[in-house]
């Protein structure tokens, strides 16, 4: 017996919509692996792809040795870029050469409390060297080194106390005595410390400079 044409259309409405749900399945993969470093979803999280960005041999520069952020790296802690900001920025660089660039110092040691979460299959025995921007020249210093500022008004790129970086206790001094806070060294900065300036994280891009 034929069907009438009214009575097809509910089948082939039912028959489309599974058409466009295994189109969309089949297609997640692909757009997860595409360029942009893109956003994926594992079951309540929201994780940003930011795989470490291999060495350069051609770069003339030594393989654990700071090196210019890439326009498109992106924090594998929050997903910015840091490239935009790059009085904020940091790095941790693996023995092997490959590095993970940072919006701000603040996600630099968020970074530290679970490397195998950030970027998977890394641990933090395995990161050779880490560098900090100093903030008040725009170069590269080793973090374990610096003297960092905690309170001032210089919200940073995610509009938090992003602990702005410096090369010695008289440039922080001098920072602090124009935009407030205090002095820390790096045994300072505690999990309660990064736990409570993660949380007034803002993703707010203006009035980010120091």
């Amino acid at each position: 017996m034929m069907l009438h044409r009214p009575a097809l259309r509910p089948l082939y409405f039912a028959g489309l919509a599974v058409v466009v749900l295994l189109g969309g399945l089949l297609l997640a993969p692909w757009r997860s692996q595409s360029p942009g470093n893109a956003v994926l979803v594992e079951t309540d999280e929201i994780c940003v792809v930011a795989p470490p960005v291999p060495h350069d041999p051609n770069s003339g520069l030594g393989l654990h040795a700071p090196r210019p952020v890439p326009a498109d790296a992106r924090c594998p802690v929050c997903g910015m870029y840091p490239a935009r900001a790059p009085e904020w920025a940091a790095q941790v660089i693996f023995d092997n050469g490959d590095t993970q660039f940072f919006d701000s110092p603040l996600s630099f040691f968020t970074y530290l409390q679970d490397v195998g979460r950030y970027t998977r299959g890394r641990q933090a025995s395995e990161i050779a060297a880490s560098y900090v921007t100093d903030a008040s020249s725009g170069a590269w210093i080793r973090a374990k080194d610096a003297v960092y500022v905690n309170g001032s008004s210089a919200l940073g790129p995610m509009r938090a106390g992003n602990l702005p970086a410096f090369s010695s206790a008289s440039l922080a001094r001098r920072f602090v005595n124009a935009r407030g806070g205090v002095l820390l060294e790096v045994g300072q900065i505690s999990p309660q410390l990064l736990q409570n300036l993660n949380g007034e994280r803002r993703h707010i891009h203006d009035d980010s400079s120091l």
